[in-house]
Order: structure tokens, then sequence, then C-alpha cells
């Protein structure tokens, strides 16, 4: 198993949960990934953070939301965080390029420092400017983050914004579906929602890497998940399903037709 222990600026590091049930998802991902549940405090708050583990290394994190957040009806949710090595400037560009900063850059004791974003376009994600804690350390293995995918009304939009923020470069193929590219290494994509999606609203859709999509989807069931999509090809690279925990948290899971990519910066 290959260890990440630094990820270059623009590159997603970092997925976690915040769940109106966070023991009932521990049971969820530990039955469905194998994943091994480190629960740690945060400060004097009384309250504890989630880090999944795979062997004893980080694969991502998760959080019990907030009562306020929960009255509120907000949705259990998985957030997809952006590296970087200066996230005042990442917030300060994002929100000249039209974005909103709702949770501007702060400490998380020595772990880091996240703010949270919201594109032009609708959709959140977050950023990590690592201490401590670097990120997922296993990422592109066997049940780990594989692949960031943003799902957006306005993939034009959404393209302008993230070269501005974080200088990402792009391509679109002939299904209109947009790549980002830092040098020769694709890390992330964007699909424009269909009018027969329904009322789905725009969204970084993190994947996991599975040995068997079928298997996986059909034991997220039976732990009392749902699925939303497939189990079904992924054009040409391979075979994907999208899932939600039984709290509703949306993610997907896919089997490439080949190997994945190697993980960054080992």
């Amino acid at each position: 198993m290959k260890i990440v222990t630094k990820y270059p600026d623009g590159m997603f590091s970092w997925v976690d949960l915040t769940s109106s049930d966070i023991a009932a998802a521990h049971a969820f991902y530990s039955a469905l990934f194998g994943w091994q549940v480190d629960e740690q405090p945060i400060g004097d708050s009384g309250g504890f953070y989630t880090n999944f583990r795979i062997d004893g290394y980080t694969v991502a994190g998760g959080g019990q939301m907030q009562p306020e957040m929960q009255a509120a009806g907000a949705p259990s949710v998985w957030v997809s965080y952006v590296n970087t090595s200066n996230i005042d400037e990442v917030a300060a560009r994002a929100a000249a390029a039209g974005g909103v900063v709702f949770l501007p850059p702060m400490d998380v004791l020595d772990a880091g420092r996240m703010a949270l974003i919201q594109d032009p376009t609708g959709a959140a994600f977050g950023v990590w400017q690592p201490g401590t804690h670097i990120g997922a350390q296993v990422v592109n293995q066997p049940n780990s983050l594989v692949w960031n995918e943003l799902q957006t009304k306005d993939p034009e939009r959404a393209r302008a914004f993230y070269l501005e923020v974080f200088g990402w470069t792009d391509r679109v193929d002939d299904t209109g579906y947009v790549t980002w590219h830092d040098g020769d290494r694709v890390h992330c994509g964007a699909i424009q929602i269909a009018a027969d999606w329904g009322d789905v609203p725009p969204h970084w859709l993190v994947y996991f890497l599975v040995d068997d999509v079928d298997a996986a989807a059909a034991r997220a069931v039976e732990l009392g998940g749902a699925l939303h999509h497939g189990p079904s090809a992924a054009g040409e690279l391979g075979r994907l399903a999208v899932l939600a925990d039984p709290q509703g948290a949306t993610f997907a899971v896919i089997k490439f037709n080949g190997p994945a990519d190697e993980p960054p910066g080992v």
C-alpha cells in the first residue's frame, strides 16, 4: 500500500462526512469499506472528530452534524477539500471570482486550517491547509477516495471560476465532460446536470474505488443505504454506481477497466 505524505497545491486531498447520525455512519462505512473508526476529541468542546482509517492510515473523516443544522433540515453530506499552502489567498481569489466564502479560513487546532466555499454555480467545497494532518494518506487504492466530480448546471461558469481560483487547466471531450489537469495528471472532473436527473442541486460528488461495483452496491443497500444510479458502465472507463448512506449522504463507487493512477505526491 502506497502512503501519501504531501499533496500538491490545487489537488483534492481530503473528504469528510457531516452526518445526522455519525454513530450509524461509523457502522455503515466500516461494514461497506472495512474502515477503522478513530474518534479524536475536538479540544475542550466535548465533541469528537472521526478519522476513518485503513491499516491505521487516514482515508476520510466525519463528524456529527450540529443540532442547529439538523433542526434547519440540513442534509448529511460528503465534502471534498482542495489542498493549499495559502488558504487566505485562495479564499480571497474565490470571493473575487464570484464564489461565497461561507466559512472563512479558521484554525483547526494544530491539524491545519480550513475554509468552506460555494462556487458561483452553487456547489460547495472545502479548502485545507495542512498542519499535522496532511489529508488522506491512502487514495487511489481499494476502498479509498479516487475521484471528485463537480455536477453543475453551468460548466462554463465553473471552468472560469476554478481556473481563476486554483489555476486548473481543463479539457472537454466530445460528450461535454470536463477533466481538470495538473500537468499530465487528471485529478477531477465536471459534468452538466441533465434535465432528466430531477431536482439535483450542484455539488461535488465523491468517488471511492472498489474491486466489485455490483457487490458494493448490493452491500450498501443491504446495510440500509440507497441506490440512486447504476450499477452501469462509466463510458469506456469502467463501471460505477451512485449510492447514499442510511442518513442520505450521497457518494459513488467505481472500478476502472485499467489501473487507477498512482497516488499523488508519493
